[in-house]
């Protein structure tokens, strides 16, 4: 009765998984590989994420086992959906809580109308420059190291595509909106660059994607709870 859901997974499977804060994609990944070798008995099987979510956000992660790793280049080009806090009036060097505020800004000038139709200038393609803290690599370095080390470089920009921006809940200076954008966006990125076109600053203080592609977070399940329905197979 075991070899049948192990072949299950070596013929290919796609898992919905909703991360929780703290894990990164890659320990998402580890664990389901290392769960399936140990509960299934399974010597060897490929496992792979189609894209990263950053270690401080939640919320899905598609993840493929076996054959099915091929298809993961076909979900990297999906939209994906967001629902993000901003804190505004304070900055981070990263972005987010990864790193310490470093600055703070007036805020009493900022109105609700003010905040809606600043969104509407981040609505359609734009440039957008990646954080200094994040997997991008220069000169085969990651720039999440270069930048914990003091490192001084800057990232080029990219255009990506913000197809929906609206906002959840206004109560400065958390705000809360939810985003659906093209692959390739930086969501600490557009929350930096909506406060500065405030004329005040902002991080993200907490983020969860909800959608990618079709594939909704409603649908995915906690890693502790894959790892128990392995068990008692």
């Amino acid at each position: 009765m075991e070899e049948q859901p192990a072949n299950e997974f070596l013929e290919g499977k796609v898992l919905l998984i909703d991360k929780e804060m703290d894990w990164t994609s890659f320990d998402v990944v580890n664990k389901i590989r290392v769960s399936l070798r140990n509960e299934l008995g399974i010597k060897k099987i490929k496992v792979g994420h189609t894209g990263t979510l950053d270690p401080l956000a939640t919320g899905l992660v598609i993840i493929c086992t076996g054959r099915a790793t091929k298809k993961i280049d076909s979900f990297m080009g999906l939209e994906k959906e967001y629902l993000a806090e901003m804190t505004l009036g304070c900055t981070t060097p990263s972005f987010d809580l990864e790193t310490a505020i470093d600055n703070h800004y007036p805020t009493d000038h900022i109105t609700r109308e003010l905040f809606d139709e600043t969104l509407l200038q981040f609505t359609g393609e734009i440039e957008q420059r990646p954080p200094n803290y994040s997997a991008k690599q220069v000169d085969g370095k990651r720039a999440y190291n270069m930048a914990r080390q003091g490192e001084d470089f800057k990232l080029k920009k990219n255009l990506v595509t913000i197809h929906e921006l609206e906002t959840v809940s206004y109560e400065l200076p958390r705000v809360t909106i939810r985003i659906r954008s093209s692959k390739g966006t930086y969501i600490r990125s557009l929350a930096d660059d909506i406060g500065r076109n405030l004329g005040s600053g902002a991080h993200l203080s907490a983020l969860r994607r909800l959608k990618i592609g079709e594939y909704h977070v409603n649908d995915a399940e906690k890693i502790s709870d894959f790892v128990k329905k392995l068990k008692p197979l």
